[in-house]
């Protein structure tokens, strides 16, 4: 994906499942326009989830994932079937294809009405069907989802008007209706960002959230100037007057705090993603479970990427040592990358995530979810390091 591409994480994901065989890859390729997805009599032919990110007109940067058959069989179908059910976690929007409205296809539609997930139901390859069979199945699923489906065929291109026209009507209330920073700046206002340059992003690369923010403030019509911590003096002292607002990598929380002229506001890229990305009223709440922890506690860290651990990762080394120095070496860490996550989330006493930069939305609420029916508090970088550094209750999100 190109620098000026939407990042896949930020764009609608709208899922489609049904059974082998059902036209879930013919009608991805006929929404699209391509053939990104391969097609073929035999059931079973699509195995891990495609994701494809493109622009959908009328909805804007979406990606579409087209996952393997919920029918399918044996142990290799089940594992197909565990990703498909991992996919259904980061969808925004489902489209649930229906060939018979049997207890499978109920059971999916149980599935994502339980996650909340706006439902699309599809009558796929109406045209290859009578008009009685499609009556009395338009009947039966309108009875199951409460509105009736919509009768699709990829081949003649029957209802992929309307397919998009519902994708627009179901639009998330809170999608691309917030932006990262937008809350805490106007048009005009000075804003200093204080970048790291460490083993994470190394030598000619930002990452990925101060590239984001970046864009979101001149977005917003704002003055940015951008330093690190060894330049930051010297940049508050060009500046006419205090920034309005100073964004921070949260592991210079400390330093750069010291720094702060008493009129600017100070916050973290981290801080500012758990916001973005998921509930940072959730994520505050968890912090206090931090003063909770003692040196038989459980503690699981969730990192979003899946990069090999760097000698001063802030997932893997520098949380984990600040907190073993608050509660003790015998704190229990444990580490999940990428899409691991586990069931059993009761057995922590504490979940902390990374900014998520790398998932939608859709996924970060989920987890938080999941974690919230555990009884089981979830914080987020930014706010875990600033909670031990004591200064939470001074820095704006």
């Amino acid at each position: 994906m190109s620098l000026q591409s939407t990042p896949r994480a930020n764009r609608l994901h709208i899922g489609i499942f049904g059974k082998r065989n059902s036209g879930k890859s013919s009608l991805l390729n006929a929404l699209t326009g391509h053939n990104y997805a391969v097609v073929s009599d035999v059931a079973g032919t699509t195995t891990d989830p495609v994701y494809k990110a493109m622009e959908l007109h009328g909805v804007g940067p979406v990606v579409w994932i087209d996952t393997a058959g919920f029918d399918d069989e044996g142990a290799l179908g089940e594992l197909r079937i565990q990703k498909s059910e991992d996919a259904m976690d980061r969808t925004d929007i489902a489209l649930l294809l229906f060939t018979d409205g049997d207890a499978i296809e109920q059971s999916w539609l149980q599935r994502l009405q339980a996650k909340k997930i706006p439902i699309i139901p599809i009558i796929s390859k109406a045209d290859l069907k009578s008009a009685s069979a499609v009556t009395s199945l338009s009947a039966k699923i309108q009875q199951l989802c409460g509105e009736a489906p919509l009768l699709v065929s990829a081949s003649t291109g029957q209802g992929l008007r309307e397919v998009r026209e519902r994708l627009v009507r179901l639009l998330p209330e809170d999608y691309q209706a917030d932006s990262i920073v937008g809350h805490l700046v106007r048009p005009g206002d000075t804003v200093l960002l204080v970048m790291p340059q460490d083993i994470q992003a190394p030598k000619g690369r930002l990452i990925l959230p101060q590239v984001q923010t970046t864009r979101d403030l001149l977005d917003h019509k704002c003055v940015i100037i951008s330093c690190t911590t060894e330049t930051m003096e010297q940049a508050l002292h060009a500046l006419a007057k205090p920034p309005k607002l100073i964004i921070t990598d949260s592991q210079a929380f400390a330093y750069v705090y010291e720094r702060t002229p008493k009129e600017s506001q100070l916050t973290s890229f981290s801080v500012l993603f758990a916001r973005y990305k998921g509930d940072i009223d959730q994520f505050i709440r968890g912090a206090a479970a931090i003063d909770r922890l003692t040196p038989s506690s459980r503690v699981l860290i969730a990192e979003a990427c899946t990069h090999a651990p760097l000698t001063e990762d802030i997932g893997r080394v520098k949380i984990p040592a600040l907190l073993r120095k608050k509660v003790g070496e015998g704190l229990t860490i444990e580490f999940v990358r990428g899409s691991d996550f586990p069931a059993d989330l009761d057995q922590y006493d504490l979940i902390i995530h990374c900014g998520a930069c790398m998932f939608n939305r859709r996924y970060v609420l989920d987890r938080l979810e999941k974690a919230q029916a555990a009884g089981t508090p979830m914080c987020n970088y930014g706010i875990v390091i600033a909670h031990l550094n004591h200064i939470l209750d001074k820095i704006v999100y």
